[in-house]
């Protein structure tokens, strides 16, 4: 009688949990213990910033070309340079911006750090990250780190401000408060994405990349989403989407979206996901205008690993972008893998993490704002 056929290569070789997240932030940060905690990870609620060091030096990421950001951003530079002594780093093209090369700037200029962005590695130099500007300003900071994230400290001076909880009005309270150690801290989880593009001749690429068997491997770190569309055709995008190897589905429309739960409430909310909070471990599936009645967006789980690939049958290219940036076109042959990575980004919560997150939704999205049903009077109930 014939043995039955193996089913090892069928079985899973990874967790459907996301992996356990790394509790470090930069250099100095790191995630206070709750002593109470019974499970592998933390709950949620309890979660707190604390240092194993006092923070010396502090990254400002600013909106480029904002005039309305230039005498915040002055003040946040002197506060923390004059009044707390600290290093304060900030990105060459900022400074280099000719509304800051007026002379009130010349001598606050002297005493900040500059680096380059793809150039220089400021991972093991900057203790914690304040971004004054919109959720965009969040997003930049994420992709500077790829691999452990400093604290982030977001403060609303822009148009959304869905990831940016501060205020500016009493930033000396509150920046004071986060260099000693007193803030709710939320994991923002990323996507650990690698696109691989088979060697072809006259191609050039940019990012820094692996070169395996002639192919070219490029590494990201997403914090909201990676957006496979058809690009400037004028036909259907046509890709395949595998999940731990099996083939899932066919994606025939405008394109997908694989996005984390904080980007759930970005660009997959326009496209009819339902939102989800940052800190359930999953991963959204969400079709752009899909030509189906019965595609709806999908919620997997954190460990699993994904990949897009060009459909045998598709009439033209893909393109990909990753948190908006790196937009590049994917032929046949190339890939997109995509699972959780293990360095979040851990965002300073102004109150909490479930209480930021609403309010986030009522005032950014207005969520379930409706004018109130009246009550009925006596006289109506009768009828």
């Amino acid at each position: 009688m014939p043995s039955a056929p193996s089913s090892a290569k069928f079985r899973r070789t990874q967790s459907l949990h996301g992996p356990s997240p790394v509790t470090t932030f930069g250099p100095k940060a790191c995630m206070l213990k709750n002593p109470k905690a019974v499970m592998h990870i933390q709950d949620p609620a309890s979660q707190r910033l604390t240092w194993n060091k006092p923070p010396k030096s502090v990254l400002i990421i600013k909106k480029i070309r904002d005039a309305s950001l230039l005498q915040p951003f002055k003040e946040l530079c002197i506060f923390l340079t004059q009044q707390k002594n600290m290093i304060v780093y900030v990105e060459r093209k900022i400074i280099e911006d000719p509304a800051i090369a007026i002379e009130s700037f010349v001598s606050l200029k002297k005493k900040i750090c500059t680096f380059r962005e793809d150039y220089d590695d400021i991972s093991n130099c900057v203790d914690f990250i304040i971004c004054l500007g919109g959720d965009g300003t969040l997003l930049y900071a994420s992709s500077l780190f790829q691999e452990s994230v400093p604290p982030v400290m977001a403060f609303h001076l822009g148009s959304l401000g869905f990831l940016t909880p501060f205020k500016f009005d009493t930033y000396q309270s509150q920046v004071t408060q986060v260099i000693e150690g007193n803030a709710a801290v939320i994991l923002r989880s990323r996507l650990e994405v690698k696109v691989m593009k088979k060697n072809r001749e006259k191609e050039s690429v940019e990012e820094i990349s692996l070169v395996t068997n002639g192919d070219k491997t490029m590494h990201y770190q997403v914090l909201n989403e990676v957006v496979v569309d058809r690009g400037p055709s004028s036909y259907l995008s046509n890709v395949d989407l595998f999940l731990d190897g099996h083939l899932i589905t066919t994606v025939q429309g405008d394109g997908v979206i694989v996005s984390t739960p904080t980007g759930s409430t970005a660009y997959a909310v326009a496209a009819g996901a339902s939102m989800i909070h940052p800190n359930v471990p999953a991963i959204m599936i969400t079709p752009i205008c899909p030509h189906s009645l019965s595609f709806r967006p999908i919620v997997v789980p954190a460990g699993v690993e994904l990949k897009i690939t060009l459909s045998r049958d598709a009439r033209n290219m893909a393109w990909v972008s990753l948190d908006g940036r790196k937009r590049q076109e994917i032929a046949y042959g190339d890939s997109i893998t995509i699972t959780t990575s293990c360095f979040p980004v851990p965002s300073i919560c102004f109150r909490d993490p479930v209480n930021d997150w609403f309010e986030s939704l009522a005032q950014c999205l207005h969520w379930n704002v409706r004018k109130k049903q009246s009550h009925l009077s006596s006289e109506e109930e009768e009828f």
